[in-house]
């Protein structure tokens, strides 16, 4: 089939790669966001589909909106069978769903209709599942709410952040969107209503929501952080100032500490919670790079009794 394939971020190049490879399909050209600031010196960069695109020779569409005018002609221009989409980031409109004769096929990192949404990866782990996967689905006008192809599973470890679980889905999912692909031409893949029951929703989570409340279970806090790591980055505050979570692990044998009361060790520091006590692994202050929380500590010589949070 001639494809257009929309998407945006990191995670969505390895199915961008996939179909490239696939040689059964025509990636005729990539939709992408407009390139945006970034760094120290907030110059234009390009999304990182669309660098991958320019090095296969691909060509890239950038609409500021999906139903500006001038992407919809060129869209209809190009005529694809279908568009796959992993990760685009901006809602489709009617008038551009209905150009490919086979729709707008999505990538969807969950077993939907659980975690409907921009962040179905970091509330899967919050939430404390133990699997998960991938999902490709006919987009509709609502929410993760079309049918469904095909799902792969995927074990969700025990150490997992989102950013480790959402790199396997990723390349898992890749492979799930060439069959896909592949069903769609063939005639024998067929979409299912996904069922009433079920439904999850996974908004987009803010800084604010990654603040860490150590009045509840050891598990919940390690699930916090894993879920907020790398973004939007699980935090709390220590003498007034922000200090960034990146690595904890719960210490069931430790029952001694209040919420968020620290004791600190020679090569350990251990934060209080509901139920038992974290360690800190690593941690970031703010204005400084990410550190062992044992040379954080060392730094900053923490007093008995003193306390994290607000």
């Amino acid at each position: 089939m001639k494809l257009v394939f929309a998407g945006t971020p990191e995670v969505a190049v390895p199915a961008l790669d996939a179909l490239i490879a696939s040689g059964r399909h025509e990636v005729a050209a990539v939709v992408t966001r407009p390139d945006a600031p970034a760094g120290r010196g907030r110059r234009l960069v390009a999304s990182p589909v669309a660098e991958r695109a320019e090095e296969a020779g691909i060509e890239v569409l950038k609409p500021v909106k999906p139903r500006d005018e001038d992407f919809l002609a060129r869209l209809r221009e190009i005529g694809p069978d279908a568009c796959p989409v992993v990760a685009y980031g901006a809602l489709l409109p009617r008038v551009a769903l209905d150009v490919p004769a086979h729709g707008w096929v999505n990538l969807h990192f969950s077993l939907l209709p659980a975690w409907r949404g921009a962040a179905p990866v970091q509330h899967a782990i919050m939430a404390g599942d133990e699997i998960t996967g991938a999902s490709t689905f006919l987009i509709e006008e609502g929410l993760d709410s079309g049918p469904v192809y095909g799902t792969v599973t995927e074990e969700i470890r025990r150490t997992d952040t989102s950013g480790d679980l959402l790199t396997r889905l990723a390349f898992a999912g890749a492979g799930l969107l060439v069959a896909t692909m592949d069903g769609i031409e063939d005639g024998t893949l067929k979409a299912v209503p996904q069922p009433a029951d079920g439904v999850s929703l996974a908004p987009k989570i803010s800084v604010e929501n990654a603040h860490v409340d150590w009045s509840v279970p050891a598990l919940r806090v390690d699930r916090m952080v894993r879920g907020c790591t790398p973004a939007p980055g699980a935090w709390t505050v220590f003498r007034g100032e922000r200090l960034k979570l990146i690595h904890t692990t719960p210490v069931p044998e430790r029952t001694d500490l209040a919420p968020g009361e620290l004791s600190v060790a020679k090569n350990n520091v251990y934060a209080g919670t509901g139920s038992y006590a974290v360690e800190l692994l690593w941690v970031q202050a703010q204005g400084k790079k990410p550190m062992r929380a044992a040379d954080w500590a060392r730094g900053v010589r923490i007093a008995s009794g003193e306390r994290l949070g607000a």
